[in-house]
């Protein structure tokens, strides 16, 4: 036995690939991290690899809340669902080996590692994008325009998606895609609506690092039909809701060993093989619709509420007034009288310091039409506010920031 290679992230993708792909040719298991992170996993990694994992990966999950976790996931477990997204594509007249796909994000991310072992797999090109030509449209459509847009497929989160419609070649580029794979963090309904403006095929999906990455996915010509949420099971896959919690559970020959502890393999939950994702999640016709976290939900005088819809809610309500909001996270805090209220930090857009509280004052107002218990009792302005660089927000770090700041001014009671 040896033990797992630990390899950092930031350097030339393609070299670490090599480095990956020798030591999978070896049977051995590789722990994957971001540099800031590489030192926290190396301490949860066991001193030996145990037999059992054979060519496995060791990747970071969570951290949104309740700490960071790490989850391992044998190659075998992830060429089933590479199998399954195969299938999936050949049901839309797609041949996978002849796909050219897009990959700017990192190897760290379950979803930066899915599509190199899909074109291995499939025999397909695979084009790494630097994640900073996210942020530089023109370079990208000179330099990492698709050859035949289509075959072309790309995979995205939303703060990358957001960043590109914002520049007309960012949108010129997306234009150029037969498909585009959105996921890691929810896309917004505002967001959706523009993409089927422009004709830009997207592809919401869902999955996690616990599943392979997808589990699900909604074709893109039931997106640009204006069918809603994340599409049907991928064929690797079953989905059922569990009765009484509404959680999304989720049964799949691509789930994870684990959690590691400490150095110490805890086995993935499960029942009768079904995995609680804690999303969650409802099915209707047209397919899967996700409805937030479960551990996100708080009790707010007697009413369940999930933060995360109210969010959405409050973007819909601003941007229906055009409002200059660029960013708005909801979170609670405790409340003597509620048990927990909601608290609302807002990064107004650029340029307008002078009218925050203006702006406030009239999201305030918005607020009024939602039920009381979704009301934030305080709006805090917030121009740092920011989604990781994978489109989640960091919860636990926002938390703090709010728990930093005065209580001795809250919002009027509506």
């Amino acid at each position: 036995m040896s033990p797992p290679l630990l390899l950092r992230t930031g350097g030339d993708r393609a070299d670490l690939a090599a480095t990956l792909q020798q030591a999978w040719d070896a049977g051995q298991t590789v722990a994957i991290a971001a540099p800031e992170e590489a030192d926290l996993l190396g301490a949860a990694l066991p001193a030996q690899s145990p037999p059992a994992w054979g060519a496995a990966v060791v990747l970071g999950t969570g951290g949104s809340s309740g700490g960071r976790r790490w989850c391992v996931q044998p190659l075998a477990h992830l060429q089933v669902a590479v199998a399954g997204t195969a299938q999936w594509l050949q049901a839309l007249g797609l041949q996978p080996s002849q796909l050219e796909l897009f990959n700017p994000l990192p190897l760290h991310h379950v979803s930066g590692l899915m599509p190199l072992l899909r074109a291995r797999a499939w025999g397909a090109e695979l084009r790494w994008l630097p994640p900073a030509w996210m942020r530089e449209p023109e370079q990208l459509m000179a330099e990492s325009s698709p050859a035949t847009p289509d075959r072309a497929v790309l995979s995205l989160v939303p703060t990358q998606l957001q960043r590109l419609l914002d520049m007309p070649a960012g949108i010129r580029w997306l234009e150029r895609f037969a498909l585009i794979w959105v996921g890691g963090a929810a896309l917004h309904p505002v967001l959706a609506q523009r993409c089927r403006a422009l004709g830009i095929r997207l592809a919401p999906c869902y999955g996690s690092t616990e599943t392979g990455a997808m589990v699900m996915a909604l074709q893109p010509q039931q997106f640009l039909a204006g069918v809603e949420g994340c599409g049907v099971a991928l064929p690797h896959a079953q989905l059922r809701v569990e009765p009484g919690s509404g959680a999304l559970q989720i049964k799949a020959a691509s789930l994870a060993l684990g959690m590691l502890q400490q150095g110490e393999l805890q086995s993935l939950p499960l029942d009768q093989g079904w995995w609680s994702s804690g999303d969650r999640a409802q099915q209707g016709p047209e397919g899967w619709q996700l409805l937030g976290r479960l551990d996100g939900a708080i009790q707010s005088g007697g009413e369940t509420v999930f933060p995360e819809q109210v969010e959405q809610r409050l973007l819909e309500l601003a941007r229906a007034q055009a409002l200059p909001v660029e960013e708005l996270l909801v979170m609670p805090e405790p409340d003597p009288l509620w048990g927990e209220r909601l608290v609302a930090l807002v990064k107004p857009a650029a340029g307008i310091d002078a009218g925050e509280a203006a702006l406030v004052q009239f999201l305030q107002m918005l607020a009024s039409s939602l039920p009381p218990s979704q009301r934030p009792r305080r709006w805090l302005p917030c121009p740092a506010l920011q989604r990781s660089p994978l489109g989640k927000w960091e919860r636990r770090r926002w938390s703090q920031w709010v728990s930093s700041r005065s209580a001795s001014q809250p919002a009027p009671e509506p």
